[in-house]
């Protein structure tokens, strides 16, 4: 129960909470639980806690299966069950892998092994079976110092960083003789070293401020594909772009024109690439396009040049459906519009609009940092197009802008994020939000953003840093337990 328990309050730590402090306790009181008992039990205490942690943070998976893709609720309820317990299994595998492997009497394994196994876990987890980078403990940092570890290490560091603060806590639990002499100085070097580390600017200003305004829809899922609505749908965005009359980059959010572009009017495109000519404007819009039986999950400019952005990393079951002779029927029977994709091609150039080199990423691609950093150091500025009306009113769209101002603070970039329900938001070079839209409203967010150039040490080496560091800490764990077992025999 305390492990359900302790799983179940972490995801406090994040937005829209944040209570981050439940960062460093929930695991701590884990780390605690896995210190007795054989490794079958270490094994079921973790998938516990990954019961809990799961079945609230990702709670949202119910609403987009139900609510919005129509399974019914016996069918909705099992499906978001068996997801989480199948996410429950990456602590289940923690909690066997450190009671059969290391030595749990000794204090380097709260302090050492403990910590470098959890934040290799969720690196694991970021890419098996395409990812699911979701409640990392990097990600409830966004406001404190540990978060300064991110332009150096990704998120994985600060989450390294926030397992550390969890295994002297436990520690600390276990020998409270020893918090005053050893453990608080190990606390507080770890938050002066992530504030010290955010203070180094890796990026600097190129050109001048641009202006931009980031149109929120508020379009219904429930009317966006039907053919009726498609023409109230467009002209509502073209009105809304023509209230921001000083912004030289308008952003619409993923899927803005809901049809096809070959089923779109060509003068409709035409008359809205003159209207941005005649103000100096350029416009990133998500649409769909392609052909046939292939089409694409895009981005497109209208400007001086006309390109798109095709979407890399699809989601299963919901843009592309794996093993399509098991699920085809499960598939249609959620009625998702616009749910079989093809893949963009992986070295796609940087789009140009407003006179900015642009990174592009649509929906959940930049919860995936490592994905985000192939398009730096070129880009000078990130923007992110999102659906967000398949969660509803739930954690998920606060979760995935707490997201994106890691991806900002990894980068050295400031990052652009339009969604059709918002939250919208304009996000700074550090992680700072500097306007957000309200949500569930038709809304129009005029930001004034500073692109940026140059190269944060993670653009240069990804998570090939944290991956040595965290190899490193589990080899000296795994020596120490080989000298400690030598010596006793």
């Amino acid at each position: 129960m305390a492990a359900l328990a302790a799983g179940a309050v972490l995801p406090f730590a994040f937005a829209p909470f944040g209570l981050f402090p439940l960062a460093y306790l929930a695991p701590a009181v884990l780390f605690l639980l896995w210190l007795e008992g054989s490794a079958a039990r270490a094994a079921w205490r973790g998938f516990l806690f990954g019961l809990g942690m799961f079945g609230v943070g990702v709670s949202w998976v119910y609403v987009s299966l139900h609510n919005y893709g129509h399974m019914p609720v016996p069918l909705a309820g099992l499906a978001t069950f068996l997801f989480v317990a199948g996410l429950a299994l990456y602590p289940a595998l923690l909690g066997w892998l450190q009671a059969r492997l290391f030595e749990r009497v000794r204090p380097f394994h709260l302090l050492l092994t403990l910590p470098a196994l959890w934040t290799l876990f969720e690196w694991w987890r970021g890419w098996f079976l395409t990812g699911f980078p979701w409640l990392n403990l990097g990600y409830s940092q966004s406001e404190v110092a540990p978060v300064g570890y991110a332009s150096w290490l990704g998120v994985y560091g600060v989450s390294l960083a926030c397992a550390l603060v969890a295994g002297l806590l436990a520690r600390s639990w276990r020998a409270p003789e020893k918090f005053l002499r050893r453990y608080l100085p190990a606390l507080l070097a770890i938050f002066v070293g992530g504030g010290l580390a955010g203070r180094v600017e890796w990026t600097e200003p190129v050109g001048a401020p641009i202006e931009a305004a980031l149109v929120q829809g508020n379009v219904p899922l429930a009317l966006k594909w039907q053919p009726v609505y498609r023409e109230p749908i467009l002209e509502r965005y073209r009105a809304l772009s023509a209230r921001a009359p000083q912004a030289r980059l308008v952003v619409w959010p993923e899927a803005a024109i809901p049809a096809r572009l070959d089923e779109v009017d060509p003068r409709y495109l035409t008359a809205l690439q003159q209207e941005g000519a005649t103000r100096g404007a350029e416009f990133l819009i998500g649409a769909v396009e392609g052909r046939g039986r292939e089409y694409y999950n895009s981005v497109i400019v209208l400007g001086a040049d006309v390109a798109s952005y095709r979407k890399q990393h699809l989601v299963p079951f919901g843009e592309f459906l794996p093993f399509p002779g098991l699920f085809r029927r499960l598939l249609d029977s959620l009625q998702i519009p616009m749910s079989d994709f093809s893949q963009g091609a992986p070295d796609q150039p940087l789009l140009t609009a407003a006179g900015q080199k642009i990174g592009v990423s649509v929906c959940y691609e930049d919860a995936f940092g490592e994905e985000v950093i192939r398009q730096l150091p070129g880009a000078t500025l990130l923007v992110n197009v999102s659906e967000d009306a398949w969660f509803g009113d739930s954690f998920a769209p606060h979760q995935r802008l707490q997201m994106a101002r890691l991806r900002a603070l990894e980068t050295g970039r400031p990052m652009l994020r339009a969604a059709n329900t918002g939250p919208s938001a304009a996000i700074d070079h550090r992680g700072q939000v500097l306007a957000r839209s309200p949500q569930f409203e038709v809304f129009v967010l005029p930001v004034t953003v500073e692109p940026r150039q140059g190269a944060t040490p993670y653009i240069r080496f990804g998570n090939g840093l944290i991956l040595v560091l965290l190899f490193g800490f589990i080899g000296a764990s795994l020596s120490l337990v080989f000298i400690e077992r030598r010596r006793a025999r």
